[in-house]
């Protein structure tokens, strides 16, 4: 995955300086050589404003290494100093900004990473990142539409863009701020709102994953600054006051390139002898092939058996039977994801409750690029009578509310079985498992929470839910019910209110 946060451009003989002429006529140059001048001046008595600035660049600095894992391939444009790209431990870091003063800084004090002066309208570095990052910048730029635009050419389909840039409601305050020597008096600013963000994005071929107001306390107040910024910011209407906006985009969708690629559905049976037969029969063919991968949950009845009898019944399918080392349908899944061989993979319920025929829209949804996370819906299309019990139906509206102000993307039904993501995607998640730790026994939420804390693009897919035909739900209303409490706030903790 690419991600994208901005902080502050330069200027570098390597890098083009032929100025960018404007709708209006008028060109950057004149408007970078004082901005420079401003920023020179500033870099000489960085120290004398940091004691103030620093609390809030510290903050800052906390946001974007949760959004951003160790070990990518890291552009920061607005690098200044370099602290912030290197507090990310890039495998490779390229800072550029318009200061050669800040960019002489950088090189000296971070050897390890690259930097370069020049102008971030004239960005072209001939590569591409896994993340372009960019901190109060776009405040500061002669042609915020231009700058995305060269960020888009430094991206690949897995970039994620990431913006943090001042709101407008801190356009008074920090005014007077200036008026009163506790801030460095600014140059005339960009005070842009996320939709003004938004809107430019998309002229750029980026579309907006999620939006969030972070930072409401930007200096330092002991104990009650970090308790203001970590979760009194989160809740309306505190969040109206913020200092700062976060953005996170990528780039529009493009169909996922390469071959068509192998598909493994994972199927979850406990329980499920009286439908094996039927997931044969119509789990359909996809991509370059389906792989139908079982995961025997130690049944009470006899589903081993049964899928033992129908693999050699059906020679055209290409199934294999795992025997689940654990317990839950979150350890199923997981054993089943560890064994696939495709390029994709999708669950399916052994229940038959969400219909095989449906898992082609699945397909589509995530090879064109529309989505990198389908999340299967039972609340949109009306249900079979007895698909759901009414208590159950309750609690999943609410969970499906909670869920989606918790990850900041829409999630309508986060217990629905059918799920579907790239296998490196997966593989993603799997790597930082430990940040959550082994609390999920559905599975569901491993990937859920996974997804949004590495910005997937999560698309909700509606189905029609059905009744069983067969057996009874492995589900246990009140004791699961609790379990989703305690994993909706322990994910507030570490998705939320960090």
């Amino acid at each position: 995955m690419m991600t994208v946060i901005f902080t502050y451009p330069i200027l570098e003989p390597e890098m083009s300086t032929q100025p960018v002429r404007t709708l209006a006529g008028e060109t950057t140059s004149g408007y970078a050589r004082e901005r420079q001048r401003y920023w020179d001046e500033f870099a000489g008595s960085f120290e004398r404003w940091q004691r103030v600035r620093g609390f809030y660049q510290g903050r800052l600095a906390e946001l974007y290494r949760f959004l951003v894992p160790p070990g990518m391939r890291v552009l920061e444009l607005g690098c200044a100093r370099g602290d912030l790209l290197a507090t990310l431990r890039p495998e490779r870091g390229v800072g550029v900004d318009l200061s050669p003063v800040f960019v002489e800084c950088a090189r000296r004090k971070y050897p390890q990473l690259e930097f370069r002066c020049g102008d971030a309208h004239h960005l072209d570095l001939g590569e591409t990142f896994d993340y372009i990052i960019c901190s109060d910048l776009v405040n500061d730029l002669w042609d915020v539409q231009r700058v995305c635009e060269r960020i888009a050419a430094h991206s690949k389909p897995e970039t994620r863009v990431i913006l943090n840039f001042y709101s407008r409601v801190w356009e008074l305050p920090r005014r007077l701020s200036e008026a009163l020597g506790l801030v460095k008096r600014q140059l005339p600013q960009n005070w842009l709102t996320a939709d003004d963000l938004a809107h430019l994005l998309y002229l750029a071929n980026f579309e907006v994953i999620r939006t969030s107001r972070e930072v409401l306390c930007p200096l330092y107040v002991p104990l009650l600054g970090q308790l203001i910024n970590r979760c009194l910011v989160k809740l309306w209407p505190c969040n109206l006051l913020a200092l700062t906006n976060f953005l996170v985009a990528r780039p529009q969708p493009r169909p996922v390139p390469g071959p068509e690629p192998v598909v493994s559905v994972i199927v979850p049976a406990r329980n499920e002898e009286g439908n094996i037969r039927q997931i044969f029969d119509r789990v359909p063919q996809m991509g370059a092939g389906t792989e139908l991968i079982f995961v025997e949950g130690n049944s009470k009845d006899d589903t081993y058996g049964a899928i033992q009898r129908e693999i050699p019944c059906h020679p055209n399918v290409n199934a294999r039977l795992l025997k689940q080392p654990g317990k839950g349908k979150g350890d199923a899944v997981r054993t089943g994801f560890a064994n696939a061989t495709g390029q994709l993979l999708m669950i399916l319920d052994a229940d038959l409750t969400v219909a095989p025929e449906d898992l082609p829209r699945f397909y589509s949804a995530w090879r064109t690029g529309k989505a990198e996370f389908v999340n299967g819906v039972r609340l949109v299309y009306p249900m079979e009578e007895r698909a759901m019990r009414f208590f159950n139906h309750i609690a999943n509206r609410f969970f499906s509310w909670a869920f989606t102000w918790l990850l900041g993307q829409s999630i309508k039904d986060t217990l629905c079985g059918t799920k579907v993501l790239g296998k490196s995607q997966y593989e993603m998640i799997a790597a930082n498992r430990a940040y959550f730790g082994e609390i999920d026994p559905f599975g569901d939420f491993d990937l859920l929470f996974g997804a949004a804390h590495y910005n997937m693009k999560m698309v909700d897919l509606p189905i029609r839910y059905r009744e069983r035909t067969y057996g009874e739900t492995n589900i246990q209303r009140w004791r699961h019910g609790a379990l989703l409490l305690k994993m909706l706030l322990l994910a507030s903790r570490k998705l939320k209110f960090i």
